[in-house]
């Protein structure tokens, strides 16, 4: 058998066995062991049971869970790499929030199995979760649910993975090239000045939307003094249309009281001639 196909199969066998629980794993182990192919059922054999940290961890990683954990722990390297301190904060917290929650997802798993996990494996689950968030090489071997033990950030380096993983150890992607890193670093930077550039722009449009609220105020209260200054014209027009016509008559009734007043001044001077003519007889 290819060395490749026998590493294959060696793996899928002990991620079959590495999420039964650790009390079924032995009887399990030596089982299959029985029933592989003579090149790999030493190997088979040679298997060793996982701690109850570790196999709850795998059930996680059976289950899918922790794709964002280590989505997570890409963000934080990079971050690192940008020494965004402000992105490491969040990133930080995000990451001990995440953890906690994982963790509490992997006890339930265990606790649907049937294995009640202690305080003390419950404090190895969450330093395996957080290895995987904070380091590539481990977030790799937890990844292929075959863990034997479990992991602690900043406490071994990759060659130590061969003793914490049933099967083979998966290889880590080296790092990004410095041009990699430069592409990041300018795609941060270019991605940072779009989205100030947004948030400019929308507060431009929030801004321009105040002030057209404002001008469609101001043309409502032109328009509505222009109508009244319409109306005054008119009302003026009117006014001083009457005001002529009264003037007019007030002119002719003053030129009748002028001849009516003259006709009164000629009577009386009449009177008076009559008067004195009277006194003379």
């Amino acid at each position: 058998m290819p060395q490749a196909d026998a590493t294959d199969q060696l793996d899928a066998i002990a991620a079959e066995l590495y999420v039964l629980p650790p009390d079924e794993f032995t009887k399990a182990r030596n089982s299959r062991a029985g029933m592989a192919d003579r090149a790999i059922a030493r190997e088979v054999k040679a298997l060793r049971k996982p701690t109850v940290a570790a196999w709850t961890v795998n059930l996680l990683a059976r289950e899918g869970q922790l794709a964002e954990a280590i989505e997570l722990s890409a963000a934080l390297r990079e971050a690192q790499d940008d020494l965004d301190a402000a992105e490491m904060s969040r990133l930080g917290r995000q990451r001990r929030q995440l953890v906690a929650a994982l963790a509490t997802q992997a006890v339930d798993l265990a606790k649907d199995a049937g294995v009640v996990v202690s305080g003390a494996a419950r404090e190895d689950v969450e330093k395996t979760i957080n290895a995987a968030v904070m380091d590539a090489a481990a977030a790799a071997a937890v990844l292929t649910g075959r863990l034997v033990k479990p992991l602690e950030a900043g406490t071994f380096e990759a060659a130590d993975l061969a003793d914490a993983v049933g099967g083979s150890v998966p290889g880590v992607a080296s790092p990004a090239p410095r041009d990699d890193l430069a592409d990041r670093r300018a795609r941060k930077t270019a991605e940072k000045a779009a989205r100030e550039a947004e948030r400019l722009a929308n507060e431009a449009e929030r801004e321009l939307t105040r002030i057209d609220e404002r001008r469609a105020k101001a043309q409502e209260r032109v328009d509505h003094l222009r109508e009244r200054i319409d109306d005054l014209r008119r009302d003026l027009q009117r006014l001083e249309e009457d005001a002529a016509a009264a003037t007019g008559k007030l002119d002719g009734i003053e030129d009748e009281r002028r001849d009516a007043a003259a006709k009164a001044r000629a009577a009386a001077e009449e009177s008076e001639r009559a008067q004195a003519a009277l006194d003379d007889i």
